[in-house]
């Protein structure tokens, strides 16, 4: 793979099932992020595109045309086209999902590696195959620029076996079939920024890490090393989330096919698009809106309570299978931004050490536990973007 030009640009790319994330990053000693945007809603008449430079004000959200991924791309090319211009772009980081049993680390986006996104598609059907058209469209584009493939996946893949089995009949882990956890990108910026604002020990303790946003999951680390983590063989298990399930019954899918005629694809629609604080609140997968209506609306208290319930049972497990914790990090929108759902996970967790500081958690400090609290509780804004550029720069740099 060549050298990267110093005076060039990294564009990241995180597409998701109906959104397009993309951040631009001019190549330093670290990566600079020079502009974010995202195009959300693909495929529905309500696309909407909002982009901002670094510092300045966000420009939308603007209605367009986006009736798959492949059409976004002009659209991201109009909202970078002044900075490449002077700082044009050289490689391209792609966030994705299901990295299989195989890859542990980034990878060039080589035919081989093509080959086998595409067999893992079946896996995650929700991402991989957005993910797929949207590195090939850039490849047609751009063929002499490197792509690389940065896995969500990777940063559990040394989980000890016993965290990856599931109880099924062995002969489908020869398949594939295993636990591999997800939001790692998110897990590897978040361990990077604990090193850095943490006390020295932090990072090499019992730390779990609470990724809370749309997507809602935990990962419980021990001396650097990845223990256990919420979700498993797909993104829909582990948590109850905005929208997706979180872990059900298994034996849901035979009774709803006998009582209901629900096929797979219907369930599958069900577990992904229509559950979690949507399914049982009725109303919305969006948290600000259910803490505003949940003194009104019995449905949205429910939701937010199981949703802050199921989140308490993961800390417990996760602490459990670490012997202990040290710190606990909430991260993403919810973890980032909602103080009362912080509080209502960690009351009743003083077994554990976790004492929250209700000054600190309302004022959104950086360390909302007290100061007698065994455990420090962090919030830290978590950056899945920059740790694709900070990997594809590393990764580059060390073929160059």
């Amino acid at each position: 793979m060549p050298q990267l030009d110093p005076i060039g640009s990294i564009l990241v790319i995180n597409g998701g099932s109906s959104t397009l994330k993309f951040a631009l990053f001019r190549i330093g000693t670290a990566p600079v992020r020079e502009l974010t945007g995202s195009i959300d809603r693909i495929g529905s008449p309500e696309a909407t595109l909002r982009w901002a430079p670094e510092g300045a004000d966000t420009i939308g959200p603007q209605s367009v045309d986006a009736p798959n991924h492949a059409a976004c791309i002009e659209l991201l090319l109009t909202c970078i086209a002044d900075r490449v211009r002077h700082c044009p772009v050289v490689a391209i980081g792609h966030r994705v999902v299901h990295g299989g049993q195989h890859y542990r680390a980034p990878q060039p986006l080589t035919p081989a590696v093509m080959d086998e996104l595409q067999r893992l598609s079946s896996n995650d059907p929700e991402h991989l195959p957005g993910e797929i058209e949207l590195i090939r469209w850039f490849a047609q584009r751009y063929p002499h620029l490197p792509q690389v493939a940065c896995f969500d996946t990777a940063f559990h893949r040394d989980m000890p076996r016993v965290a990856r089995l599931f109880s099924i009949p062995r002969r489908y882990e020869k398949l594939g079939l295993q636990r591999y956890g997800f939001h790692g990108l998110s897990y590897a910026f978040l361990m990077r920024e604990l090193e850095r604002v943490g006390a020295p020990h932090e990072v090499s303790g019992r730390v779990i890490m609470a990724h809370l946003g749309n997507g809602a999951s935990m990962a419980a680390v021990k001396n650097g090393r990845a223990i256990d983590t919420t979700m498993g063989f797909t993104p829909t298990s582990g948590l109850p989330m905005s929208r997706r399930s979180g872990d059900l019954d298994p034996g849901l899918v035979s009774y709803l096919a006998r009582t209901e005629g629900m096929t797979v694809n219907r369930f599958h629609r069900m577990v992904n698009a229509e559950s979690g604080l949507l399914g049982v609140s009725e109303t919305s997968s969006d948290m600000r809106d259910l803490l505003k209506e949940e003194q009104n609306d019995a449905r949205a208290a429910e939701a937010v309570a199981l949703f802050c319930y199921h989140a308490k049972k993961a800390i417990g497990s996760l602490a459990a299978a670490l012997g202990g914790l040290d710190t606990l990090v909430f991260s993403a929108g919810i973890g980032e931004h909602s103080p009362t759902v912080r509080v209502r996970i960690c009351e009743g967790l003083e077994f554990l050490g976790i004492v929250i500081d209700s000054a600190r958690n309302e004022a959104g400090g950086a360390v909302i536990s007290s100061e007698g609290s065994r455990v420090t509780v962090r919030v830290i804004h978590t950056d899945e973007e920059s740790e694709i550029a900070r990997s594809v720069l590393e990764m580059i740099g060390a073929e160059s």
